[in-house]
């Protein structure tokens, strides 16, 4: 009798163990390029990487630029491998089994221990360890092993290279300007120069949003000289010295691309 209880208790506990579902994966973080808001950089895979599905990330004249936390969590690792590897990285420990490795750095902004959220710079792009020229190596793992990264939740491109603009450490601030040129529209270009291709054009008063500021060819307009330029839509820049925000300058508060 006994040992038919232990079978039927066997049975019940493999049926239980067939039937009850499984627990839930911890859901990825939202992960966000890992650069400045409203900077763009090309993302490169290959077959060839190691591990295979980390992207390098590169833009002209990148050296010593900030790399920032591409998710909130806590710093576990911070690194020197000297000429060798990954050379100085930082790893991320997001929960739920998930790290992200930013690696090849020129140095160092955060501690082991250390909290981090989203557009927080814990280090710059170098060419340390293995790199054999400035670019940031980076990667997305799940319990250690490496995973295709995302973006706000859409897979990078797998393989080949592609442009990618951070959304990451974006505030809600804005800045506003009116564009003065005495009645002339106002060249709209692609990038910060000019340059860049013309993609458009803007009519004199024009009152428009500025998402972010960044430095590029220096114009001379309206308001004097000025290499600032504003960014008034994706891939849509225009000469700050033809535009009016009160400041002189960069606006305050207003991210810089």
């Amino acid at each position: 009798m006994a040992k038919r209880w232990y079978s039927l208790l066997t049975v019940a506990l493999l049926v239980a163990s067939v039937l009850l579902p499984a627990s839930p994966a911890a859901a990825a973080p939202t992960f966000k390029v890992p650069f400045p808001c409203g900077q763009t950089w090309s993302g490169q895979t290959r077959t060839d990487h190691s591990p295979a599905y980390a992207v390098d990330f590169n833009r002209t004249n990148d050296l010593g630029d900030p790399v920032v936390a591409s998710a909130p969590g806590t710093v576990d690792r911070v690194t020197d491998l000297g000429g060798t590897s990954y050379g100085k990285y930082v790893r991320i420990d997001h929960g739920g089994g998930y790290t992200t490795y930013y690696a090849h750095l020129n140095g160092f902004n955060v501690s082991v221990g250390q909290s981090v959220g989203y557009g927080k710079v814990i280090g710059w792009v170098g060419s340390t360890g293995g790199s054999t020229g400035p670019h940031l190596h980076y990667e997305q793992r799940l319990n250690g092993n490496d995973i295709q990264v995302r973006f706000n939740g859409s897979l990078a491109l797998y393989w080949g290279t592609k442009s990618y603009t951070s959304g990451n450490g974006c505030s809600s601030s804005t800045g506003s300007g009116t564009v003065n040129t005495s009645g002339t529209a106002l060249t709209v270009r692609s990038g910060p120069g000019t340059g860049y291709d013309a993609v458009g054009t803007v009519a004199d008063g024009t009152r428009v949003t500025i998402y972010c500021q960044t430095s590029g060819t220096s114009v001379t307009g309206t308001y004097g000289t000025s290499s600032i330029w504003d960014r008034i839509g994706t891939g849509r820049y225009i000469a700050d010295a033809y535009v009016y925000t009160g400041h002189d300058g960069y606006i305050p508060n207003v991210p810089r691309c």
